[in-house]
């Protein structure tokens, strides 16, 4: 089985300790992941602020990055998505407007083999416990693209209860959206803030100390609400989570600070 590495450009440049995880985990479990450098963005900015046709050399290089893989795996629930529900979209575009059906062609042989962190984990693998242990109590946010796109149900909640040590508390409206929808923040920041806010609010209702996403997107967008309004509890990416374990316990990255 040969397994892809799929970073996303937030992770590669923001939060590197969840691509490393991420591969710490699959091959503690078994899996031989490779990093094909010529990957990059996937086009999710453009394609949200309305920019389609600026997308498709992105679709291209993505396809071509990924051939040959069985699987390719990321952390990131929004860029599969793009990839899954947006890249066929992109492709019949091309086509309906005359010119081939080399985009959707492309578009069509990727979009099955690509699969976020816990679909891969529970679906692929047949995997629940991954031997994970992280003595925190956790709250988990379902991101939106994930919840509502990719139908991830209860796939992250099975897989943190089957961590050891680890106190899953249920977060009141979990469903509701944080507020960052990528350039949703930027034009609309007041809005934003107010929904980051609401959620936030409600993860500290909980009590946890470590508030779990899988989506870093959204956790970087919460993590500037916690930041400035100088609370202790820290976003964590699910798959930092399942890495850890006893003997290779979790330790921050350089972008995160400390539980003690």
């Amino acid at each position: 089985m040969r397994v892809a590495l799929f970073a996303t450009c937030v992770n590669d440049a923001l939060h590197p300790s969840t691509a490393i995880a991420t591969v710490r985990l699959l091959e503690r479990l078994g899996v031989e992941v490779d990093f094909p450098t010529a990957q990059s963005c996937c086009g999710q900015p453009q394609f949200n602020t309305g920019y389609r046709r600026a997308c498709e050399p992105l679709l291209r290089r993505t396809a071509r990055a990924f051939a040959g893989y069985d699987h390719v795996v990321t952390p990131s629930g929004s860029c599969v998505a793009m990839v899954r529900d947006n890249y066929p979209r992109i492709g019949a575009r091309a086509a309906a407007e005359g010119r081939g059906t080399a985009l959707a062609d492309l578009a069509g042989e990727l979009a099955p083999r690509v699969y976020e962190l816990t679909e891969f984990l529970t679906d692929v693998l047949g995997v629940e416990d991954v031997g994970a242990y992280f003595p925190h109590p956790v709250t988990y946010h379902p991101s939106c693209h994930g919840l509502r796109v990719l139908g991830l149900g209860e796939r992250p909640l099975r897989l943190l209860r089957a961590v050891k040590g680890l106190e899953l508390v249920e977060l009141p409206g979990a469903e509701e959206c944080c507020g960052f929808g990528g350039t949703f923040a930027v034009k609309n920041p007041a809005v934003s803030a107010a929904m980051a806010e609401d959620k936030i609010r409600s993860a500290l209702a909980t009590g946890a100390r470590v508030l779990c996403g899988a989506d870093n997107s959204c956790l970087l967008h919460l993590d500037g609400t916690l930041r400035r309004r100088g609370d202790a509890l820290r976003p964590l990416h699910l798959a930092e989570i399942l890495a850890s374990t006893e003997s290779d316990p979790w330790t921050p990255g350089p972008e995160r600070e400390d539980l003690g």
